[in-house]
């Protein structure tokens, strides 16, 4: 059986049911199903094209088990249908990140998955942003048209990235200490509970540390009228917190061995942990961090394998198998594409397609203080 033929029969199991998408996305990088597969739903290069493809593309994200999932479900099946290796690199935070790539020779990075809309504002700022050939890229069809239209309004209607999943920054708590009823009660002024002294955590990142210093101070994070009431509620938060957790990884951690009671937390890693057996609650309040996260491609990237690589990523049996895996929804259009019940069961997920229930950073707004509060910040980190 050729290896044409061996995927139709896998593509025809999985729509049969009887074998899953990881299973399927599995056998494929396994068994090398895929390589010189050409046109249809698992390839888009020609043969001459492909006689001058790059040994490899580099790819970073946030390491732990969201890079895993991009590493089984997406990057080796594409390795093994084209030939070209994944570099999968990780970084702890966007602003760790883009001083390496502002650092670097061009071409050296060239993809990674980061924060829309408020990084990808920044690195069309810094003129890092590529265009991608939307031709190449069938898939984008089905994605949410409300994550595509801001990021065109950036670049004047060309995409350089392409969105692919989302998410909530909300208050994860333990329930062994604190019940659902005081996390919801309390909201975002839980973390600053001089109860929990010693058992509170939050993230060391600019950003969501005034975000809910501002909810704390009880003001909408996107029209502050009072800064320095920010900086009080973010000083009162530093003294009465264990650390800040620098990764997807070590927020786990911290919760896991009970070290922390509280902290906000990204959605996909209080899911995993509570798959684990951890007893850890999550509540989204008013006013809680939602954002969606996108695959970018930086200016002097192969263009033509990146574009191959976005597309086979935004397969629905590849984007669903990896949102399994990171427990965060895709950006798929529940109205488009069908979805599992395990993605339909993630935190934040939105049945309706539209995420209008989230708030977000407002780009302009927060792009425009970035130098001066990014600033400020890093001296009250310090204890200023």
């Amino acid at each position: 059986m050729d290896k044409t033929k061996r995927y139709e029969r896998l593509l025809s199991r999985l729509k049969d049911g009887d074998i899953n998408r990881r299973s399927f996305l599995t056998a494929l990088g396994a068994a090398g199903v895929t390589a010189g597969l050409v046109g249809g739903p698992m390839g888009m290069l020609t043969r001459a094209a492909r006689a001058a493809t790059p040994e490899q593309i580099r790819f970073d994200g946030w390491g732990g088990v969201v890079s895993e999932a991009f590493e089984k479900f997406a990057f080796a099946p594409y390795t093994a249908k084209t030939g070209i290796k994944v570099v999968s690199g990780t970084f702890g935070g966007a602003d760790e990140y883009i001083a390496r790539v502002k650092a670097s020779q061009t071409g050296e990075f060239n993809l990674a998955h980061l924060s829309g809309v408020f990084d990808y504002a920044r690195y069309h700022g810094l003129e890092l942003t590529s265009e991608l050939n939307e031709a190449n890229i069938p898939n984008l069809a089905n994605v949410i048209p409300g994550l595509i239209t801001p990021l065109r309004n950036i670049t004047g209607g060309t995409l350089s990235a392409v969105p692919y999943n989302y998410g909530t920054t909300s208050i994860a708590y333990n329930r062994k200490y604190i019940s659902d009823d005081e996390a919801k009660a309390k909201g975002a002024k839980l973390m600053v509970d001089d109860a929990y002294k010693g058992k509170i955590g939050g993230w060391a990142e600019w950003k969501t540390r005034i975000w809910y210093g501002a909810l704390q101070s009880d003001q909408d994070p996107n029209n502050i009228q009072d800064i320095d009431a920010v900086w009080d509620q973010i000083r009162i938060h530093r003294d009465l917190a264990l650390k800040y957790w620098t990764s997807g990884a070590e927020l786990m951690s911290l919760l896991a061995e009970e070290e922390i009671y509280v902290t906000e937390g990204w959605s996909g890693r209080i899911r995993a942990l509570q798959d684990q057996g951890h007893d850890i609650g999550y509540f989204d309040p008013k006013g809680g961090l939602g954002w969606q996260e996108c695959i970018f491609v930086l200016r002097g990237s192969p263009m033509a394998e990146c574009e191959e690589l976005l597309n086979f990523m935004l397969e629905p049996e590849v984007a669903i198998a990896v949102a399994e895996g990171q427990f965060y929804p895709p950006a798929l259009d529940p109205n488009k594409v069908e979805l599992t019940d395990l993605v339909k069961s993630l935190p934040a997920f939105d049945p309706a397609g539209t995420l209008d229930g989230l708030s977000f950073f407002n780009p302009e707004y927060w792009n425009s203080n970035e130098a001066e509060w990014s600033k400020t910040f890093s001296r009250v980190q310090r204890g200023y």
